[in-house]
């Protein structure tokens, strides 16, 4: 009955989500559930004050800074009109005939520099609407263009990307962003090349049928193009991000001494579990300035655009912690040990066994992050201790944990593909088979190649 509560707590939980119902409420009340079921295991007023918000809010105050230099970062390379320069720079340079390309090009610069998935879609769109109908390409395939430049490999394979999905890992396995070059590079060569192959021979199968464009009603707002900034002014922000994060993670935060770390005042942290943090902190909040300041006449309120970023980034951010606090409550019950071992036991190698685990919740959750903070908040001492017993490099435990959570995460209730097919104007039977296929098969596969090359020629 009780490994019974926790998966029925799950599905009302993937239910209510799909639904519409918001995460931030349903969340305790499905982990209520999962107490019922386990009727005696734990005092239900308790699991709420005691596990669930202390969970909620330690991912509150590990990553919370991150949400919100991200979605400020994103909300004034959008409002500057540093996000369209770019994405019609490139656009410009592959060619309006190789439509598929330059959308994924575009958004795959954007999120590797730091902007959120949401200001690349809504940049992106109109620019990726108006290519897909001079090339006659059906615009139900705009979405997974989309998808496959933002959230595959510069979410969790490029190496350096600032995305909270490669960060979380970091403070558990004392690494970097820039974990497993060679693996993530090899994965994320692979993710661009698979979902390319996949959406180039769709379009051919639509050109062959005939399919064009479509009929679609489109209301695209008029764009003033004459006042946005220069490609390079557009890009230095990004090339902020990319060059600070690697000096302040490789080389000038590990160059001071960090000796008061280890007191009673900061609670003896190891610098390994916060140098990753603190690196994209500083690049980001550089990156918010430099844009700020080469964008004063663009920008028409400062004040007001960094408060609309602010405000932007506490959804996500409470909806993914409400996830961990749910993830919490499960991972106290008596039932889920024998769910955890039973993961565990599937496979003896624990990198194996990480990525299997972080899959499966990721896809319970619909949340690449939710599910990798559900996962590691769990069992990631476990799994750490578990790679250092095993002689394992934790840089490999941080990439597969990663790409983990982007293996099976792009289910229909997950909270990007809704945003993201409302955004298109379009709907799940128009679009979400591509979107799966190039979302979630392609890092499935790419996680199993990667996979196989750790366990046999050790590459990482």
């Amino acid at each position: 009955m009780g490994i019974f509560g926790i998966f029925a707590s799950l599905a009302l939980l993937i239910f209510l989500a799909h639904r519409g119902w918001n995460v931030i409420f349903v969340a305790p009340l499905c982990a209520a559930v999962a107490i019922a079921c386990n009727y005696g295991d734990l005092p239900l007023m308790a699991s709420y004050t005691q596990i669930f918000m202390p969970a909620l809010g330690s991912y509150f105050a590990t990553y919370f800074p991150l949400f919100l230099l991200g979605a400020v970062f994103g909300k004034l390379m959008d409002e500057s009109g540093a996000a369209r320069a770019i994405a019609q720079r490139i656009v410009a340079w592959v060619g309006g005939e190789r439509a598929i390309l330059a959308v994924v090009l575009a958004c795959a610069l954007l999120t590797y520099g730091g902007v959120s998935l949401f200001v690349v879609a809504f940049s992106v769109y109109p620019i990726a609407a108006s290519l897909f109908r001079a090339a006659a390409i059906p615009k139900r395939l705009i979405p997974a263009a989309i998808g496959l430049g933002s959230f595959t490999f510069t979410m969790v394979a490029v190496p350096g990307t600032p995305a909270i999905q490669n960060a979380i890992p970091t403070p558990f396995f004392k690494t970097t962003v820039y974990a497993a070059p060679g693996l993530s590079s090899i994965a994320a060569v692979f993710m661009f090349a698979a979902g390319m192959l996949w959406l180039s021979r769709r379009s051919a199968a639509a050109r062959r049928n005939g399919e064009g464009y479509g009929e679609h009603k489109e209301e695209l707002a008029a764009v003033d193009n004459a006042n946005l900034p220069s490609f390079f002014m557009a890009l230095l922000p990004i090339l902020v991000v990319i060059g600070m994060n690697f000096v302040l993670s490789q080389y000038v935060i590990p160059a001071f001494d960090h000796s008061y770390l280890d007191t009673d005042k900061f609670k003896h942290i190891d610098l390994k579990k916060v140098l990753a943090i603190w690196a994209i902190i500083g690049a980001m909040a550089a990156a918010i300035l430099v844009v700020a300041l080469t964008n004063l006449g663009r920008i028409k309120d400062l004040r007001d655009a960094i408060g609309k970023g602010t405000l932007g980034s506490l959804l996500p951010m409470a909806n993914t912690a409400s996830e961990v606090g749910y993830g919490a409550v499960i991972a106290a019950l008596a039932a889920f040990a024998v769910v955890r071992e039973g993961l565990k036991s599937v496979a003896s190698d624990p990198v194996v066994s990480l990525w299997l685990v972080v899959t499966v919740l990721a896809g319970m959750t619909g949340s690449a992050s939710g599910g990798m903070s559900l996962a590691l908040g769990a069992m990631g001492d476990y799994y750490a201790q578990a790679a250092q017993a095993a002689h394992i490099n934790p840089e490999i435990m941080h990439r597969i944990a990663s790409m983990g959570s982007a293996a099976m995460d792009i289910l229909p209730h997950n909270g990007a593909v809704i945003t993201l097919l409302a955004i298109c104007g379009l709907n799940h039977k128009q679009s979400y088979f591509d979107l799966f296929v190039v979302g979630s098969l392609t890092a499935f596969t790419a996680s199993l190649l990667v996979l196989g090359l750790y366990l046999t020629v050790g590459v990482f």
